[in-house]
């Protein structure tokens, strides 16, 4: 075995080394751009650190790492019963308060690490592993204990790698899947994905758009998303609370940060009703793949008019047009999800309590706070046959 691989943490972007983006490639995620983004507009309760692993030819791994303080979460959701929902939020703000994950929070899917092929991946997370340590020694010297750690999020495949001594006291988890549209490589403009639908779902289509009537869509700039700031987050907060969990509330300046850094990578798309913003969407371009990220709309009229489904229509309609082969729809609303047309795949994390009869009990207390969920996969297009694909995805 080699010189053991070492690392760096910082908590600006300033400070990364010049090869930092040559390791991020393909993933705007661990980019320097979209950390900036975090940098100015992570949310208050979120302190961010950037990973550098190092060997003797230089930069050989890259890793971000989020520290949460649910202590300044007002609310954690308000979907879960009273009694379910009370207990939580005691029990986390009593014994899971300060939590590390080492990947983001704010994303779906492994936006957690890239190494280098020269290095052995068991290494690189081993190194990441004394990385987080000493963050968790830098946050306990300034009175920040760590209840939780977490890694997030794996598929089953990828989860290989953590097969050794070092997560044997971790519980291996899953909770919501991540939901992925493929699009067709014969899929050309929307129509194509209409006529794909069978008759249950081309109606339903058909009838999400003439709700529609009314409401006119359009790109908005810089300019225009820092004008409609306080109107954004009221939207996104309309949605937001609703959530059946909560460990943060976005910033009132993260959309116009992602404009600022990201530019022509970050999409936003504002829905107007008589000239008035009632909701919005978002996307981030990811090499091939399209990322949705946050959204919001007034509740009632989204009832009205199907704008929600409308959104999920919309994204992959420009996805098709604009030729990318996934449309990377994340978690929550898995069934309208699904009804449009993406497959759930499954991701796993691991997580440990610094308390080791709490993280005995892990299993069971995992089970009792994570919100339970009931759905049914939807099978929208024509030749649905289920199978399951390399990369988790179950259809």
């Amino acid at each position: 075995m080699g010189q053991a691989l070492q690392f760096t943490i910082s908590k600006t972007v300033a400070a990364l080394p010049d090869s930092w983006d040559g390791l991020a490639s393909g993933n705007i995620f661990l980019s320097t751009d979209y950390l900036k983004v975090l940098e100015h507009s992570k949310p208050e309760n979120m302190t961010c650190f950037f990973i550098g692993i190092h060997d003797a030819k230089g930069l050989a791994g890259i890793a971000i790492a989020q520290f949460l303080d649910l202590g300044d979460v007002t609310s954690f959701g308000e979907r879960d019963s009273c009694f379910r929902r009370k207990v939580r939020d005691f029990a986390f703000r009593r014994f899971t308060s300060h939590i590390l994950i080492i990947g983001n929070n704010m994303l779906t899917g492994q936006n957690t690490f890239r190494f280098a092929d020269r290095i052995d991946i068991k290494e690189g997370l081993i190194a990441i592993d004394n990385a987080a340590t000493q963050i968790k020694r830098d946050l306990h010297a300034k009175g920040m204990k760590t209840h939780l750690t977490i890694w997030k999020d794996f598929t089953e495949p990828e989860t290989a790698a953590f097969a050794f001594g070092l997560f044997d006291d971790y519980y291996k988890f899953s909770t919501q899947p991540n939901m992925v549209f493929d699009i067709c490589e014969s899929w050309h403009a929307e129509n194509d994905y209409v006529s794909a639908l069978n008759k249950k779902y081309r109606d339903q289509y058909k009838r999400a758009r003439k709700k529609n009537d009314g409401i006119t869509m359009r790109k908005l700039s810089l300019q225009e998303i820092t004008s409609n700031a306080d109107k954004i987050y009221e939207l996104y907060f309309t949605v937001a609370r609703n959530a059946p969990f909560n460990t943060f509330w976005l910033s009132r300046n993260h959309f116009v940060a992602l404009k600022e850094f990201l530019g022509d990578k970050f999409l936003f798309y504002g829905y107007f009703l008589d000239e008035e913003l009632i909701g919005f969407d978002t996307l981030i371009k990811n090499g091939e793949s399209m990322d949705t990220y946050f959204l919001g709309y007034n509740e009632n009229i989204q009832r009205d008019k199907m704008l929600y489904l409308n959104m999920l229509y919309n994204m992959i309609a420009y996805s098709i047009n604009k030729k990318f082969r996934k449309v990377i729809f994340a978690r929550t609303a898995l069934e309208i999800k699904s009804s449009v047309g993406a497959k759930p795949v499954y991701l796993f994390g691991y997580i440990k309590h610094c308390n080791r009869l709490l993280n005995f009990f892990m299993p069971k207390l995992f089970a009792f706070f994570e919100p339970q969920l009931q759905w049914h996969e939807r099978h929208p297009f024509k030749d649905a046959a289920p199978q399951v694909s390399s990369d988790g995805v179950k259809s």
